[in-house]
């Protein structure tokens, strides 16, 4: 039994460099890409839309897994998890591949309104950056058995990705009628 620890414990310490590495370049990358713009690209306008949607369906996967897991419904949690990391992902390929074809839209709202989006959109924008390091170490914490560890890691990472998730819903429906 000692010789399974070593090896998962050797396992998660390889997966804790990713980490590490994932956690600094994804916000270097994605923050390097915002700025780019690829010349003559076709608008990709239909997107917002369609991520909005993804990051409802997280915040969605995300509840069905809480449940799942306070149920001992322990595969059902790891798949919903699973998926849910892979909506993350897509919506972060569909948000970057956005803003690198589309300019950036103001928000017109006036007001207490104004003031509301921006809390919400800044909130949003630091948490999804913090977060990252987060869910993959509760991930990595998954997969190698380290369920206990595991387990106190998700009760941080948990709150602060359904928020990010939700969040990004309600920046996409407070500026969706400021689209051109």
């Amino acid at each position: 039994m000692n010789k399974m620890k070593e090896i998962e414990k050797d396992k998660a310490a390889k997966y804790n460099k990713w980490v590490v590495a994932l956690s600094i370049i994804i916000p270097i990358v994605v923050a390097a890409l915002f700025g780019i713009k690829i010349p003559n690209a076709t608008p990709l306008t239909f997107l917002p839309p369609i991520y909005a949607f993804i990051n409802g369906l997280t915040a969605i996967l995300l509840i069905t897994a809480l449940w799942a897991v306070k149920n001992r419904k322990l595969l059902l949690h790891e798949r919903l998890m699973k998926t849910a990391l892979l909506c993350s992902i897509a919506f972060l390929l569909m948000y970057v591949a956005y803003h690198m074809t589309s300019d950036s839209t103001p928000f017109g709202g006036e007001g207490v309104i104004r003031y509301v989006y921006f809390f919400i959109l800044i909130t949003h924008i630091v948490l999804s950056i913090l977060v990252i390091p987060f869910v993959l170490l509760t991930y990595v914490r998954a997969i190698t058995k380290d369920f206990d560890r595991h387990k106190k890691l998700a009760r941080i990472a948990y709150p602060l990705w359904l928020y990010v998730a939700i969040s990004g819903v309600l920046v996409y429906l407070m500026i969706s009628p400021y689209y051109e």
